[in-house]
């Protein structure tokens, strides 16, 4: 019934909507992404530069064009990406709360985590091409499309398991990120609506009888619930980089495991320059799209009647 519901025409358009949007934002924020690729994996054309500097660096060396490296893969992504989180989300917490009775704020932790994980492993294929393409600098071409990329990797790294070097890092990164993301909005949404129904709060669309967040508030702890998330997720997410680029990196023999290459990149290159590189970008990159994201998640469950 479920999964009836989740291919229903109007979902099937919201999804369809919500992955337009998604292509558009990413295209929007794609130089934001090249260049922290860049500066996370310390590419050595840019390894010495800052924010600024690389991003002003990137169009002289490549031109305006390679600032959105790797953004086809992204785009490609963002469909089956965003689906499968949100749908598994609303399923995980059903049967958290059903089978295992628990309930509240530990019921949505939980369920954020689980859905982010389940989403991350299905599409991980895609996010590995999109780094390896991404990290490639002009004349130093290896990959010359998703499809050639999707080529090499099966064939030089050991067929399907090249695809998820770096999946360990990641799932570790995913839990405490989409985890105390749903976590610190469903918090908020809680705690606002508790609080300050009158002013924070309106009726549902569909369904007067429940409380639901005014739009602008909506986006606000949207944005507050991803700068929490990112900020301890984030040393994971180099990790996850430094791994995915392994096989094309010069120091590829020591980032491994997940342990060797956080202790790599924090003996080389600190806290601050190693293990937090990029940190702005992602901020100024995810904050709005997370707002974005559960605000129109909060919209389309009263336009599908989902209170």
């Amino acid at each position: 019934a479920d999964l009836k519901n989740f291919f229903h025409p109007v979902a099937f358009l919201f999804l369809s909507r919500k992955g337009v949007a998604g292509c558009c934002a990413k295209t929007t924020t794609a130089p934001l992404d090249r260049v922290k690729i860049l500066l996370q994996a310390h590419n050595h054309h840019y390894k010495h530069l800052g924010v600024g500097g690389a991003l002003c660096a990137v169009p002289k060396k490549e031109g305006y064009l390679g600032l959105y490296k790797g953004n086809g893969g992204g785009m490609i992504r963002i469909f089956p990406y965003g689906a499968i989180q949100f749908m598994a989300f609303d399923q995980y917490k059903k049967v958290i709360k059903k089978q295992l009775g628990i309930s509240g704020h530990v019921h949505r932790l939980m369920a954020g985590s689980m859905a982010g994980i389940t989403a991350v492993i299905c599409t991980y294929p895609l996010d590995m091409v999109r780094v390896r393409l991404a990290f490639q600098v002009k004349g130093e071409h290896k990959y010359m499309g998703i499809i050639h990329a999707f080529k090499m990797i099966y064939t030089k790294e050991g067929g399907f398991s090249g695809f998820y070097r770096g999946l360990m890092p990641t799932v570790v990164g995913m839990a405490p990120y989409a985890g105390f993301s749903f976590f610190t909005f469903g918090t908020l949404k809680s705690i606002g609506l508790a609080q300050a129904p009158n002013l924070l709060g309106r009726p549902s669309l569909d369904n007067p009888d429940v409380l639901v967040l005014k739009t602008h508030v909506n986006l606000l702890c949207g944005g507050i619930a991803g700068a929490i998330a990112q900020t301890i997720s984030y040393p994971l997410d180099v990790t996850r980089r430094r791994m995915q680029l392994g096989a094309i990196l010069p120091d590829s023999e020591k980032c491994l495991t997940m342990v060797q290459t956080l202790k790599y990149v924090y003996q080389q290159h600190g806290i601050r320059r190693g293990l937090y590189r990029g940190l702005s970008l992602n901020y100024i990159r995810c904050i709005p799209s997370q707002a974005v994201a559960f605000t129109t998640y909060e919209l389309m469950k009263q336009f599908l009647h989902l209170n």
